[in-house]
């Protein structure tokens, strides 16, 4: 961990093993692979040393990280609102994962402003905001998954990861990779390695993460290529539009398109990917990229958005319509950085 001082891994480490606390873990909202399997991760290694955890999620998460047999309770929000604040307030601490600023956690935004005791951040995106007591943020890191395996070895809770807490961990690697397909490291597979020691069944879990969903989002995701995707050779680019009238039509469910913005990047000679969403009010955007050519740069100069190198994401205030054409009239300024990227 290059970025956090020494100082704070020791604070932190007073904080969390001195004596047992009611700890809240909060990860950003509509929490994808990373941020449930940090979440749930982190909270099994203090559940397991004895702390009194839970963790609060602003909304549900996807079918297919709903496999986990962690014994840390997941209260969504939107559905328990009263239970959760009650909770929440009651903890000596709150943990953020896998976000860098108040307003990825949508609805909880205000109730974290609120806590009045300590909140540590755990993450790896870049530009963090200062929110927490204590920030750990390593933006190397491939996952917030593979930092917090770090966090919990370099505060000497490491015995405290079962094969729950290990299993969970895992998953927040091998989605916020693509199946370690970008961001990875040495230090990623040093983590995974510790890992599959502690007797992870690898198999059963990419299994239950990638083959584990409804027809309806077979359908979709073949409409998307069929129908929806453009490519434009040219700029070794590709976009895939949805409106919210085709998700419905599909029976659209939270998660259903989480890693379809990869799939254009199989195309021969492509190196950068985009995938539009349309939501009430706003155009959600994701954005991927092979080699160096930078995803978060474009996203955040044109996009209100940011992330990894490889992968970032953002958002637009346009309609879906005009999005795709602002997307399409920014490839020529990028041309000469598209057509130089190196894989």
């Amino acid at each position: 961990m290059k970025n956090t001082e020494i100082e704070i891994i020791t604070s932190v480490k007073k904080i969390l093993t001195e004596s047992k606390k009611k700890i809240t873990i909060v990860p950003h909202e509509h929490p994808d692979g990373d941020a449930i399997g940090s979440a749930l991760g982190l909270g099994q290694v203090l559940k397991n040393f004895g702390h009194e955890v839970q963790v609060i999620s602003v909304n549900d998460y996807p079918d297919f990280l709903k496999w986990f047999s962690s014994d840390v309770p997941v209260l969504i929000f939107e559905k328990e609102k009263k239970v959760a604040k009650e909770l929440m307030f009651a903890s000596d601490i709150m943990i953020c994962v896998d976000f860098n600023e108040e307003k990825r956690t949508g609805h909880l935004e205000k109730f974290i402003k609120r806590f009045e005791n300590t909140r540590i951040l755990i993450d790896h995106h870049p530009y963090p905001t200062d929110f927490c007591d204590y920030t750990i943020s390593e933006t190397s890191y491939s996952s917030t998954a593979e930092l917090v395996f770090d966090v919990t070895e370099a505060i000497g809770l490491h015995p405290q990861i079962d094969l729950k807490a290990a299993e969970a961990l895992f998953t927040g690697v091998l989605t916020d990779t693509g199946g370690f397909n970008h961001n990875t490291s040495n230090n990623t597979f040093k983590v995974v390695s510790k890992l599959m020691e502690l007797g992870i069944n690898t198999d059963k879990i990419r299994s239950e993460v990638f083959s584990n969903f409804s027809a309806h989002r077979m359908r979709l995701l073949g409409y998307c290529l069929n129908e929806k995707m453009k490519v434009f050779p040219e700029f070794r680019s590709a976009v895939i539009s949805l409106t919210i009238e085709e998700l419905e039509r599909f029976n659209f469910k939270p998660g259903d398109t989480e890693g379809f913005v990869n799939y254009p990047l199989s195309i021969n000679n492509i190196v950068f990917s985009a995938l539009f969403i349309e939501k009430v009010g706003f155009v959600k955007a994701s954005f991927r990229s092979k080699g160096n050519f930078p995803a978060n740069t474009f996203s955040s100069q044109h996009f209100n958005g940011g992330g990894h190198l490889n992968a970032a994401g953002g958002e637009s205030e346009l309609n879906l319509e005009e999005t795709i054409a602002k997307f399409t009239q920014l490839l020529p300024e990028f041309k000469h950085q598209l057509l130089e990227t190196t894989i």
